[in-house]
């Protein structure tokens, strides 16, 4: 479905204008839309996963963690599909306007792909380098989306997202090294071709949403801070984008609809979408992927 396609449709939530800045800029901070009632729930569930991670000793299908963790003092990177692992999580996705805030962004009907709770830990907790997400896993046109929950508040201590204005317009660059190897984001000749001067970076309020199309270049730095900043993603798309690669950590709700209906054919963006490297054998996360300590 096209831009023009979508806003023909009446938002459910969002203004004309927002939907309009999404689709000419790339992205969307919309703050404080989210009850407090379900940050206080998504809250506790954070709290249980990072709980049930002491008793991982090493990253798996669930539990990515940083190289430092303990039992004593748990550093937890990743959640992968919570989803799936804790029925608040699903039932946000599902019940909440979350759904109806991305179907104005990606028509009435959408589907669900994927979902992961990045913590950015407190005192060190990793940077994402520079990347955008269509590459990891392409789809037959650019309507997926992601979107994220901030579960407290986000400032520029705590490393928040980072989004380059526009550049999901520009033509898209192979995410691999130059020996040909999977780096899963921007080589560094290529980073220093960017104005990273015009990053903007979505810092808010607990409850508050970060949107951004699977074409944008994004990142985040280093959380220095004292304070964690578990950051809920959920990635939706319409539902006439069906993907050309399986996904590797195997969602059990992927390709699920959450609102409208499915779609009886396929949307065909025109422009090409580089391909990710066969992973047959698993992927784990970026944080590992980017951070050299994960095996594609």
């Amino acid at each position: 479905m096209t831009p023009e396609k979508i806003l023909s449709y009446p938002a459910r939530v969002l203004t004309q204008a927002q939907r309009e800045f999404y689709f000419r800029e790339g992205y969307l901070l919309l703050e404080k839309i989210i009850p407090e009632d379900w940050i206080r729930r998504l809250r506790a569930v954070s709290t249980e996963f990072a709980e049930r991670s002491r008793a991982v000793t090493q990253s798996d299908a669930i539990f990515d963690l940083e190289p430092d963790h303990r039992p004593d003092a748990p550093r937890l990177r990743r959640v992968s599909n919570p989803d799936q692992h804790h029925p608040t999580i699903w039932e946000y996705c599902t019940q909440s306007i979350l759904a109806d805030v991305v179907a104005d962004l990606v028509g009435p009907d959408v589907k669900f792909h994927h979902s992961k709770l990045n913590y950015k830990w407190a005192k060190g907790g990793e940077e994402v380098k520079w990347h955008y997400d269509i590459g990891f896993w392409p789809h037959t046109n650019y309507s997926p989306l992601t979107v994220g929950t901030l579960l407290y508040d986000c400032g520029m201590d705590q490393g928040p997202l980072g989004v380059l204005p526009g550049s999901h317009e520009w033509e898209l660059i192979p995410q691999y090294d130059d020996q040909g190897q999977w780096i899963g984001c921007l080589k560094a000749d290529e980073l220093a071709r960017l104005d990273l001067s015009k990053a903007v970076y979505l810092t808010g309020p607990a409850g508050s949403l970060t949107l951004h199309n699977c074409r944008t270049l994004h990142g985040s730095p280093r959380n220095e801070s004292d304070t964690g900043r578990p950051l809920l993603l959920f990635t939706f798309a319409s539902a006439d984008a069906l993907p050309y690669t399986v996904n590797p950590l195997k969602p059990e709700h992927s390709e699920t609809i959450v609102r409208g209906k499915r779609a009886a054919w396929a949307h065909h963006d025109p422009r090409p979408c580089p391909m990710p490297p066969d992973w047959s054998r698993g992927y784990s996360s970026i944080f590992a992927l980017q951070q050299k300590d994960a095996t594609v």
